[in-house]
Order: C-alpha cells, then structure tokens, then sequence
C-alpha cells in the first residue's frame, strides 16, 4: 500500500512538500517549497525524513513556496532526478538565486551588527548560498512537456498538465500498480483562477483515485475580473490625478505580468493618466523576460500583444529600474508614478524603501493584489496597522489602503469545485496548501455542494492509500 506524508502546506498555505512512497516502487517528492509568515522558522528546522531516500523529485511550478527549500534538499543528500518542465526550472533558476541573494545580504548585515557587539558567533548562517543554488541545476533532470506521459520507474508513469497558476504550473498525474490494482494519484499543484489575463484556464483531469487539491481560497470566491479590474482602474485614476503615487506590492512571477497587461490596455484605451511606472524588481524584469520566451504557454491576449508590438508587456510608460541606484532615483520623483516592486507580502525588498518614502502621504495609495499570509507586513496593514517599523524608523500609514483579491493567481472556491466536478472518476479527496480555518469551510462545501467528504491533511500524517 502507497503512502503519502505532507511535511509543508499541511494547515497551511507554503512549503508545499509532498512524500509519497510507492510498495516495491520508488519515492516520489511534489516540491520542496519554503515556508512563509509566521512559519518561516521552519525552513531551518531539519527534514522530517532522509533526503538521500528520496528517489524523484517533480516540480509542479516555481513559486518560493514550491520550490524554494530544494537547495537545502540537495545540500543534505538528494541526489535522485529531477522531473519538470523547462520553463519551470528556468524561472527557478531566477527565484533560487533571488532568494539566495538575499539570504546572503541579509547574514552579512547582520554579522556585521553582531561583530560590533562582538557576538557574531550567534549569528545563523543563510539556509543557502548561491553556489547551493548552482549545485540543483547540475543534478539529473528531465524535462518534460505538457500532456506527455513519462515513465519514472518501471511501471511507474506521471502526466504534466497545465495548472493555468503561472508559467510553467502544473497539476501531476502519477499512474502505477500494486498488487496488479491500477491507481492514479493526482497533484493539483496551485491552480489558476479562471478568466485569468495572462494565463490558460487549468486543464481538466477525468480519473483520480487520490486527489491532493489546494484550497488556499476554498473558502471564498473572488470578485469577479470585470469588477476587479475597474476597481483597479479607478485606484490607479483617482490617486494619479490627485497627484499622487501608487504602490503595488507585487510577486514578481504571474502578478506582475499580468498587472503590466492591465495597464497596456489602458494605456491603448487612452485611460491611463500620463505617468511613470515602474518595474522595480530584479527578479519580476527577469521573470516578464522568461515570459516573453515562453509565449507559447500564455493567453491569446499576451500573444496577440506580442504579434502587434513585438513584445507582450512592454509599451512607452514602462521603465524597467535593475540597479539599486535606479531604484533610489524615483524617491525624487514627486508624483505620477507607479510603482511595482517586490517583495508581494512585503517581508523584504525594495517596496519597503517605497513604503519609508511615501507610505505615509495620504495621497498615495497603496494596492494589494496578492496573497498575504498571516504574520506578513502586508497582512497587518490590511488588517488595519497604522504604525510600522521600517528600518528602524517608525512610519505612520497615511495613505490609502486598497485590496483587490479578484486578480489572485489561485482558483476561488467555485473554480475549485468546478474543477473538481470535471472528474467522471473522483474517489478520494485531500486539502492541502490552505489555513486550517479555510480548510474547514471549503470541507463542508465539498460535501454539500459535490456530495463527498474531504479530509484535511495533518502535518506529516500517514495517509495510506
């Protein structure tokens, strides 16, 4: 009998980290992602299993949360093979370094504080470097294509299929025997929220004997995208011709993108004020760049974009802003910017530099377009934070706080139980990838709405299948 143990995303949204063990078969891992919020401690806690014991790894797409634990993987001892996409490990590539970068910044900041105290010997070393980092991509790893089905052991066959989440997500399907019993286990990875800009609806799966479904937002439903989208138009209006900016905390990988699309469309409907707006991420520029590239796994309107202009996002407002320098430069622009910076939960990166300069000016406005995870800057700003701490000095939250949840990457409770009632064949279903409290309403609306019960999986439970 299979079994599978969730050390990540078990009651709670990150570190999506999945071990199936198949009888006489090999060990399967779903991601090795980070933990984020007021669970990040657990990122250096060590693995609740050996990493040399783990045979394949598959990636269902490269979210920090999804893969960003892999470098500490390797670092102590996998060396099975990696299966994925290619557009999924370049833009980990782009994630892992990003995340290592930072990791690193951050020890030396810190042990130069704790050498002035002379108690650098209580510093804690990054979870990873970059040479970490580097030593993932010179592991096995296959490629695979969306749709193609391929043979991981003998017997033993998984099937990629576009999530629809950003690029490059996908859902798993693993087919194998035992005891001469056919199973199918199936992996939702994140999936994407319908009618989504940038992305392709997810695609539909028909036979699972075991579903692992997400439910970040199982218990709600998102505004709807024509709603969303004016609420956005009038924010990004309103605060420009009152002279003032607009932040927007934003993942550099699907979110960014798809505001940028937003914002072409106003710019060629003559709807967008005059205005500067910028790109003030590494990581999202290099990420837009892979999108680009990857065209082909994108939406009709970015590739219609792309046939007219000759690139997807780009049009005349757009500066793209890659050196710290440039970053600074736009503190000595008054008004009339936007200004799309990392990180999306506001835990680190340039937008708290944004946040010091203008956050208390009450004619800005400060726009939330993602996720924020609990014990994150930006969930307590939404949950009506008025005094922050940014670098040391205190910052009173003047301008006006907008959230808009409808642009979300993730499915919203009828996405997911559409989705989920596609099967013609569903047997058992697990929640994984949500707050326990979310877990709990999207549970009972399993049962009311499709007629099924739904089990929440428990952190490192056993559940034999």
């Amino acid at each position: 009998m299979a079994v599978i143990q969730s050390f990540g995303a078990a009651e709670v949204v990150t570190g999506s980290c999945h071990l199936l063990q198949i009888e006489k078969g090999p060990s399967i891992m779903v991601d090795c992602g980070m933990f984020q919020g007021v669970v990040e401690k657990r990122n250096f806690e060590p693995f609740d299993f050996e990493p040399a014991d783990v045979d394949i790894l598959l990636i269902t797409h490269a979210h920090l949360d999804h893969v960003g634990r892999i470098p500490k993987l390797v670092k102590e001892g996998f060396r099975g093979r990696i299966v994925t996409l290619r557009s999924t490990m370049d833009l980990a590539q782009v994630v892992l370094l990003d995340s290592a970068h930072l990791m690193e910044e951050e020890y030396r900041t810190r042990f130069r504080k704790a050498q002035r105290r002379g108690a650098e010997a209580g510093v804690r070393e990054p979870l990873y470097t970059v040479d970490d980092v580097e030593a993932v991509f010179d592991m096995p790893i296959e490629y695979v294509e969306y749709g193609e089905e391929v043979e991981l052991a003998k017997g033993v066959k998984a099937t990629f299929r576009n999530a629809g989440h950003i690029l490059d997500a996908a859902t798993i399907q693993l087919d194998f025997e035992e005891a001469g019993v056919a199973k199918r286990f199936v992996f939702s990875g994140d999936l994407g929220n319908h009618n989504d800009m940038v992305m392709h609806d997810p695609v539909f799966v028909k036979e699972a004997d075991v579903l692992y479904i997400e439910s970040t937002y199982g218990d709600r439903n998102h505004k709807g995208i024509k709603e969303s989208e004016d609420e956005f138009r009038k924010v990004i209006v309103d605060t420009l011709l009152n002279e003032g900016n607009v932040l927007i905390p934003s993942f550099a990988i699907e979110r960014t993108q798809e505001i940028m699309c937003i914002l072409k469309q106003m710019y060629d409907k003559r709807e967008l004020p005059e205005c500067k707006i910028f790109i003030d991420s590494p990581m999202a520029i290099r990420a837009t760049r892979l999108y680009d590239t990857y065209h082909d796994e994108l939406s009709d309107c970015c590739n219609e974009f792309l046939k007219r202009d000759g690139t997807v996002f780009e049009f005349p407002y757009i500066h793209y802003t890659l050196k710290p320098e440039e970053s600074k430069r736009i503190n000595e622009i008054g008004s009339g910017c936007i200004i799309i910076a990392g990180s999306g939960m506001c835990t680190g990166g340039r937008i708290l530099h944004h946040f010091k300069h203008r956050l208390w000016n009450e004619k800005n406005s400060l726009l939330f377009v993602g996720y924020q995870a609990e014990g994150t800057l930006g969930r307590r700003i939404i949950d009506g934070e008025r005094h922050i701490h940014i670098y040391h000095e205190e910052v009173v939250v003047r301008a006006k706080i907008h959230t808009i949840n409808g642009f979300s990457a993730h499915a919203d409770q009828n996405d997911l139980i559409d989705w989920m009632n596609h099967f013609e064949r569903l047997e058992k279903i697990f929640l994984i990838h949500g707050e326990y409290d979310k877990q709990k309403v999207f549970k009972k609306a399993i049962e009311e709405r499709m007629g099924k019960r739904a089990h929440i999986v428990a952190p490192e439970e056993k559940v034999y299948v």
